[in-house]
């Protein structure tokens, strides 16, 4: 159930609480603690005792060759190194250590602290102060080497992580990229959490989240203030919890459950982290208003795809209603007057628009099909036979056209689907009557062609507008829309077709004029052996 203060956050409402501690101890470590344990390690002394012990051994061996002054700079090359390796708490250990050492070893009388001569009084305090100088100033020039390599650490961090989302899409992929570099870089584990459509934070990714740190975090997403671990607010939460503010408001929430909880405490690493959540919260606001405008984008496509499928459909689904209505009524209030060869005229014409409305209607119902997904059933067959089955579908409508074949001999068996490749062949044919003269040929190709069928469908009639190439297989398209009728759904059914077999389909005008067709499918193996009945 969580303490009093827990029940009061999830019971507040819109009611801000503040949480304000009664004891004046404050018990939080600083900055500058951190830092001074961190060159305070008890472990770093040793280290320093035992740097100033070698420099006596080389300065005892050296005592017959030098002056004692000259023995001094032995200690301070240890100094230097102790301050370099260790920091300053141990060099300046090490620069007291080398002072009586070098009372100790190497001024009259040896091996006691006393001193004979009073000069060296002087000498022990500059060597002294020397030495701190030197140890404090090399110090620095670390901390600050250091803290130039962290920068540029982060700030490579910082390039790589921004570079990477700004190649990524999806909201995903931005979630789990920005984690990585966030929780390499504080060592701590991130979890990110988005709003929903009623505005309450999910997790992304697989985390979990208790009652009160949640609790935490949606305040955090609805006041637009961190919160959590080394903050002034909820500061008992198990992690820090940091909004993800963009240009037009808080997009989401991220929390860190840092390894070291100090680490966070300190301002520079405060206002990374804050640099870094920046960062991710613009990638998630950019991806976001992209998804948006994808949105908007797709709305705006269907609806002129509605507004063009309703305008083409409504007008052809019109004419040949029209058409046989008025010759069927024409045909019913017939009293004996109309000869048989206008009865016979009315009766074909009311045929054949009908079977153009239904052209229509199944063009139509196989470009649903398409779309949705249809399930293509490849066999082994032979393309002679689905060339011949199209033809003689089309019979009374080509013998206005002569037509002209070109298939080589022993064709072998290719897998497709029969059913749709006849379609394509239907379409394209429909096609070249529609848009050539009468008594202009057609002609139907094919050949084998590097592992590839490549099938071709050529007229002779005006051609393809200049750009128009492409074009012709898009929905709804129509070369010419006031006087040649359909819906501009053939060339588009297809190529949902090939692409579905694995080819392409590309139209071309000829040198000579009029247009020509072309589509492969993959061969795709070996066809299977036949038996015959003497096996």
């Amino acid at each position: 159930f969580g303490s009093v203060l827990d029940e009061l956050v999830r019971g507040s409402g819109n009611i801000d609480i503040y949480v304000i501690h009664g004891d004046t101890d404050d018990t939080r470590i600083l900055p500058a603690q951190v830092l001074l344990r961190r060159e305070n390690n008890w472990s770093n002394y040793l280290p320093a005792v035992l740097v100033i012990a070698v420099c006596t051994l080389v300065a005892r061996l050296m005592k017959n060759h030098f002056e004692p002054a000259d023995l001094i700079m032995v200690y301070l090359v240890g100094i230097v190194v102790v301050a370099t390796r260790y920091g300053r708490g141990p060099s300046t250990l090490a620069s007291l250590l080398s002072v009586a050492s070098f009372d100790y070893f190497f001024v009259r009388p040896y091996l006691t602290f006393s001193v004979s001569n009073s000069q060296y009084i002087v000498t022990f305090v500059v060597m002294l102060l020397v030495s701190l100088v030197i140890s404090t100033l090399t110090a620095r020039i670390k901390r600050q080497a250091e803290a130039a390599r962290e920068r540029q650490r982060h700030t490579a961090s910082l390039y790589a992580m921004s570079r990477e989302l700004a190649n990524s899409r999806g909201t995903d992929n931005l979630v789990k990229i920005a984690g990585q570099h966030i929780g390499d870089i504080f060592d701590a584990r991130v979890i990110v959490l988005l709003p929903n459509k009623d505005g309450q934070l999910q997790i992304q990714a697989d985390a979990t989240l208790d009652e009160n740190e949640l609790a935490v975090a949606q305040w955090v997403s609805e006041h637009a203030q961190a919160a959590g671990l080394s903050t002034e607010t909820l500061p008992g939460a198990q992690g820090i919890y940091m909004p993800l503010n963009g240009s037009q408001g808080t997009v989401g929430v991220t929390g860190l459950y840092p390894a070291d909880p100090r680490r966070l405490q300190a301002p520079d690493q405060r206002y990374l982290l804050e640099t870094f959540v920046g960062q991710m919260a613009l990638a998630l606001e950019r991806a976001r208003l992209a998804e948006e405008s994808e949105r908007v984008r797709l709305q705006v496509e269907t609806e002129q795809l509605r507004s063009s499928l309703l305008s083409s459909v409504s007008h052809d689904l019109r004419t040949p209603l029209v058409s046989i209505t008025g010759a069927a009524s024409s045909l019913l209030e017939d009293d004996g007057t109309l000869l048989p060869q206008a009865r016979h005229d009315l009766a074909q014409l009311a045929f054949e628009e009908a079977e153009r409305l239904n052209r229509l209607v199944s063009n139509l119902l196989d470009m649903t099909r398409l779309e949705a997904g249809v399930r293509i059933e490849k066999e082994w067959q032979s393309l002679e036979e689905v060339i011949g089955i199209a033809l003689n579908r089309l019979e009374t409508r080509l013998q206005d056209h002569p037509l002209t074949t070109s298939l080589p001999p022993h064709l072998p068996l290719f897998p497709f689907d029969s059913l749709l490749m006849e379609q394509v062949l239907v379409n394209l044919l429909e096609n070249a009557i529609k848009y050539t003269p009468s008594g202009t040929p057609i002609e139907i190709s094919a050949h084998v062609e590097e592992g590839f069928v490549q099938v071709e469908v050529g007229d002779h009639g005006p051609g393809l507008l200049p750009g128009t190439e492409q074009l012709v297989f898009d929905k709804f398209y129509r070369a010419q829309p006031d006087s040649v009728r359909g819906a501009g759904l053939g060339l588009a059914i297809c190529q949902s077709i090939i692409k579905a077999h694995g080819g392409r389909i590309w139209a071309e005008n000829r040198p000579r004029g009029g247009a020509i067709f072309r589509f492969t499918f993959p061969i795709g193996g070996e066809p299977p052996e036949v038996k015959t009945d003497d096996e």
